[in-house]
């Protein structure tokens, strides 16, 4: 018996040694390895140069409702948490007061910075108007051109280190306004029908003019006869049973309503932690994405700690997500479903779920808002064949034009195209070549389908119009695009 335990323990030592166990008075504890280390470990530059970590700033020590940078492309590095809080930094009425002097204060700075960016001029596009009818589109490029550079066509003949080096690129990246707080702002049309989401903190930056149209038409897949279902109206928990009752199933009944009830968020909700004079009930998904298009809200993306580092991010449109199969700019999510399931009301920290309240749905809920999601159609397109393509007998010369340009020099078809004009990928552009800053990474492609009514553009709506659009990637791509080519493009994706 004793030359069997002897045995026994013989062999639980050499099985400790090859596994990383030791006894210890007789009983079995588990040890965790350090991790192997490179010895005088040095960084590559992996080829980034004054992009790399080691030339930006150290992002600023603030706390909540402190402003920040509006340059904050230029800072990077790590926080203190990936954490959120549900307390604020000081009392409640030491909050209101705070804000009540400091927004005055923010909002002239902003629209003096935004004045420094851009000519919001107000020119329209003539004859040219959002899908449903009454709000104009918006000309461009209103993107100012420091004062080196003349012309747009003369930045696009000079090579990004050039144009970095002389600090020429005139669409860097857009921060939230107030960023140590960010979340979710509404512009100023929503705000008059929806006063409850007026912030004490900040408003918005762009002009109303250079937003969506509110509110906008809501077009159904399995009622295109129809044209705008809602005729005009905002679509609410008050109206939609009176709208969609017979023209819905059950089941996307249900979703809708999921889509267009209020739940708690960071900053709106019923407790002190929140940025609304009076407790609110919340927002929906149709508070942004209203009628399951968008209102121009701004947010920021969950996808990253510290809160300074995480990317501002316009409200898309829900419509033709039927037709994806990647969803959200960074995070890859697969499926409508799934979209409606990921809890992006409390910026990615269920610590402030548990402090706040969470939505709570259920996988069969989602599931119904998914199917709702399945069926908001791109708005018409009577120029556009089944295939895509113009119809010949019906587009100006301009417009064929444009077409020939996307689907060749100007290279857009190479990741848009297909009936969403979208290729449901994600791509680097890599526009850290012309500036000096931090680096984006990869983001999805957006669809062009009904591009027209989706203002402003890019993740962070740094391009105010579709000219802004275009001369983005004019440059950026290096396509070298006379003006005549360049106003073709947007006359083509006005038919889009």
């Amino acid at each position: 018996m004793n030359k069997n335990r002897l045995l026994l323990s013989l062999s639980l030592l050499i099985f400790v040694g090859a596994v990383g166990f030791q006894v210890v008075d007789n009983n079995l504890h588990m040890l965790q390895s350090p991790g192997a280390e490179v010895p005088n470990y040095i960084e590559p530059d992996y080829g980034l140069g004054g992009n790399h970590i080691d030339s930006l700033k150290a992002y600023p020590d603030l706390k909540k409702g402190e402003r920040t940078p509006f340059n904050l492309w230029e800072y990077a590095g790590k926080g203190k948490s990936s954490f959120g809080s549900p307390q604020l930094p000081m009392s409640w009425d030491e909050w209101v007061e705070f804000h009540k002097k400091q927004k005055p204060e923010l909002m002239a700075d902003v629209r003096e910075y935004m004045a420094t960016r851009y000519d919001f001029n107000e020119k329209t596009i003539e004859g040219q108007f959002m899908s449903g009818g009454r709000k104009p589109i918006m000309a461009g490029p209103v993107a100012k051109l420091p004062k080196k550079v003349k012309t747009f066509e003369t930045l696009s003949t000079l090579k990004p280190e050039e144009i970095r080096e002389k600090d020429l690129f005139p669409y860097k990246p857009l921060a939230h306004p107030l960023q140590t707080i960010a979340h979710m702002v509404f512009p100023d049309s929503w705000n008059k029908a929806h006063p409850e989401h007026i912030r004490m903190d900040v408003d918005h930056d762009f002009p109303d003019e250079y937003l969506p149209e509110f509110p906008p038409p809501m077009f159904l897949t399995t009622h295109k006869e129809l044209g705008d279902v809602t005729k005009g109206k905002e679509v609410t928990l008050s109206n939609y049973y009176e709208i969609f009752n017979g023209l819905l199933t059950a089941e996307q009944m249900e979703g809708l309503k999921e889509l267009l009830k209020p739940t708690p968020t960071t900053w709106f909700n019923h407790t002190p932690h929140r940025v609304t004079i009076q407790p609110s009930t919340g927002v929906s998904c149709f508070s942004c994405h209203v009628n399951g298009h968008t209102n121009g809200a701004i947010e920021l993306a969950p996808d990253s700690r510290p809160n300074l580092a995480r990317l501002r991010m316009e409200t898309p449109t829900m419509r033709g997500n039927f037709n994806l199969m990647q969803l959200s700019s960074k995070r890859s999510i697969r499926s409508m479903d799934h979209f409606a399931e990921v809890e992006e009301y409390f910026d990615g920290d269920p610590g402030m779920q548990q402090s706040i309240g969470p939505r709570s749905q259920k996988r069969e809920v989602t599931n119904r808002m998914g199917d709702m999601n399945s069926i908001l159609d791109f708005p018409p397109a009577p120029k556009l064949s089944p295939l895509g393509k113009l119809y010949a007998d019906k587009a100006t010369e301009q417009e064929l034009l444009g077409e020939k340009i996307f689907f060749g020099k100007g290279q857009c078809s190479s990741c848009h195209y297909g009936p969403a004009f979208v290729d449901d990928y994600m791509h680097d552009l890599q526009v850290e070549r012309f500036y000096k800053g931090r680096p984006e990474g990869p983001i999805k492609t957006f669809p062009l389908r009904g591009i027209k009514d989706s203002p402003p553009y890019l993740h962070d709506g740094r391009c105010p119009t579709l000219a802004d659009a275009v001369e983005f990637f004019n440059i950026v791509l290096e396509l070298k695009l006379a003006k005549e080519e360049k106003n073709a493009l947007v006359a083509y994706m006005l038919c889009l």
